[in-house]
């Protein structure tokens, strides 16, 4: 099974007084697959931290579809120069169609790596496998996320879908994407990181000033 590929890319969800500008980099679960685009992650969590008082802009860079690769492949036009943040979200397709696990693991340190260079703050959002492709993969999958938080100075959030995943009430018909109740549950889990990427930024901005 692999996600329906389609591409999504939203313009940036902005507070007033726009402060630490950050790029959701992902596939269908960033991009908001089957909602409206005010529905969508970057969009929804936008609104949650405009709300708590911080002035961000969110730009929804999810594309459908998108492998680790693919987003390694469109890395510098899908963060633009300015970006002082991202959030990665990328792997559920590269376990959905079994892709090697080093293979992914390679992609995704490359991205790391190409936004550290450009000193930009990241929040890292693992992922779980299915159990498609046996007991040994998902093992091997999901020692990808932990793996490359300990090489890399990133904000860690194991588990995207934590609390939603699997759950019907909070998925689309499909069981795989989040549906608005379940963005709701993801914006609210995740948002401890995200206030420790907007401080990461905040400071490296400061310190090269």
């Amino acid at each position: 099974m692999a996600l329906i590929v389609a591409v999504v890319l939203a313009p940036a969800v902005r507070a007033a007084g726009q402060d630490v500008k950050i790029v959701a980099l992902g596939d269908s679960l960033t991009a908001g697959f089957g909602l409206p685009a005010d529905e969508a992650f970057p969009a929804k969590l936008a609104r949650a931290l405009q709300k708590k008082g911080y002035a961000v802009s969110i730009a929804n860079a999810g594309v459908s579809g998108d492998t680790s690769s693919g987003g390694l492949a469109r890395l510098d036009w899908s963060v633009p120069e300015g970006t002082q943040a991202v959030i990665l979200e990328l792997g559920a397709n590269d376990m959905l169609r079994g892709v090697d696990p080093s293979v992914t693991k390679a992609a995704l340190g490359q991205i790391l790596d190409r936004l550290a260079a450009r000193h930009i703050a990241v929040l890292l959002a693992g992922m779980k496998a299915v159990e498609n492709f046996g007991p040994d993969y998902a093992r091997a999958f999901e020692a990808i996320y932990p793996a490359l938080a300990s090489t890399h100075r990133v904000v860690f959030y194991p588990f995207f879908l934590a609390g939603v995943a699997t759950d019907p009430k909070l998925n689309q018909g499909d069981g795989l994407h989040p549906n608005a109740a379940g963005v709701d549950i993801i914006v609210a889990r995740i948002m401890p990181q995200v206030e420790t990427l907007i401080a990461r930024a905040r400071s490296a901005r400061a310190a090269r000033q």
